[in-house]
Parts: C-alpha cells; structure tokens; sequence
C-alpha cells in the first residue's frame, strides 16, 4: 500500500512539472499569408544560406548580395534611373521551374527599384530582355527622386511592360516596410499578389499576350516570354533591396 501511494505521489508531481513547463513555454506565432500546407514548398531562401544562389552567367554571388538579420540584402548605394548600372543579376541556379507558386516578402529604399524575373534562360543577353518580371518599386517616391514619370506598367505589381495591376486591389506601403508577393505561374492562366490582394491575371502566350508583345516595349526582342521554364532570378536596378522567406511550390 506505502508504494502505490509513493507511485502516486511521484506521478502526481511529475505531472505537475510537466504542465509547468509547458505554461512557461511561449506559444510560438510566427504565422505570416504564406502560411499554408507546407507540403511541397521549397524554400530558396530561408535566412541562413545562400546555397542555389549565383551571378547570371557566373559561379558566385556578385559583391553586395549578403545575408544580414537572416535577411537576402542586396548591400549598394541607390542610383537614380539616369544613373543605373546594374549588372549584378542573380539566379536560384539549383533547379528549373516551370508551373509553380512563388512567395516572398520584400522592402526597399525610397525610390527604391528591383523586379522578380522567372523562366530565366542564360545567354547573350540581360534576363530582363527574355523573362517576366514581377516588378517591386517605391511607388510614393520613385517619380519625386527620379524626376520622371512612371508609366502603370512599370509601378509595383506589374507583369512589366505586358499586364498592369489593379489598383483598386493594390495596398501600397511605404519605403522600408514590407511587402508580401505571390506569383502563380500555369499555362491556362498567371495571377500576380501584393499583401494578400490579386492585382492582375492573364494568360500567357494567348493572343492578346502576343499582342501586347509585338506592339508595346518588347516588339524588337523575339526571344521575351519565348522560354517555358527556367530560373528564378533577382534584378539588379542600383538599388538596396531585402527579401525574405523566399519560397516556391511546383504546380
């Protein structure tokens, strides 16, 4: 009888150390839109390595893409539009995509300038010249700090120089905070997100698509949209740039 007391006691006190420890505990809440089934996801970048990461048409990072903060920050000083040299494009060179989903989230500087580019093919020419681009600018201030005028095409959440977006869906933010973007890539039908609103679908190589890109800014590169698959890639504009919690899903 003395030990199946004992037997209780101890259990009852074990018990008691375990909920203890469970109370004291912070209930975890990193929870963010991206939230979904993480079944299938694979993270590009997720603030501890830059592994896949590489220069277009190169082998290693170009200089002043970096970690910090577990952030992927593009470290450089802006240059207006007058200015722009770029030349330091990179690619997630560990796999090709085809159909897929992809998230991220972003902030840049005022007058801030960048684009998310997909399907990219290395070559004899700037990826921008053959892939979409998911375009990521300051909208508030680029125009006061560039002195020109930006065209709707070519403001944040654009399909660039093809598909302009919903501006009655568009949560414009102000420099330096964050951004959440979503690309969803098929061949019956694009849809391009901004802090969890649809700004804009299509479908790509229908004929109105043709028809935007033999009568608007890439009537004279043949091979834009041409490549089915490819890279994902980060553009270069001369301007800081961070991102976060890079992801995508094969559809």
């Amino acid at each position: 009888m003395k030990h199946i007391i004992l037997a209780l006691f101890v259990s009852t006190i074990l018990l008691s150390c375990k909920d203890d420890k469970k109370t004291d505990q912070p209930v975890e809440q990193n929870i963010t839109e991206s939230e979904v089934n993480e079944d299938g996801w694979i993270h590009l970048f997720d603030g501890t390595s830059t592994e896949g990461w590489r220069a277009y048409n190169g082998e290693t990072l170009p200089p002043g893409w970096v970690i910090k903060n577990g952030e992927l920050t593009f470290d450089t000083e802006i240059r207006t539009e007058a200015n722009r040299q770029g030349g330091k494009d990179i690619v997630y060179a560990a796999e090709e995509f085809d159909n897929f989903e992809l998230y991220w989230e972003w902030k840049i500087p005022e007058g801030g300038n960048s684009g998310m580019m997909y399907h990219v093919n290395e070559g004899e020419w700037p990826p921008y010249e053959v892939s979409p681009e998911y375009q990521m600018l300051d909208d508030l201030k680029w125009e006061e700090i560039n002195n020109d005028t930006l065209a709707d095409w070519q403001k944040t959440g654009a399909d660039y120089a093809m598909y302009v977006p919903d501006e009655s869906q568009k949560i414009v933010k102000p420099a330096m905070e964050w951004n959440t973007s979503r690309i969803i890539f098929t061949p019956e039908k694009v849809e391009h997100w901004l802090n969890g609103k649809k700004l804009l679908e299509f479908v790509p190589w229908s004929e109105d698509w043709e028809t935007r890109k033999k009568t608007g800014k890439w009537k004279d590169y043949p091979k834009y949209g041409t490549f089915k698959s490819g890279y994902i890639s980060i553009q270069d504009h001369d301007s800081p740039l961070w991102l976060r919690n890079i992801k995508i899903k094969k559809l």
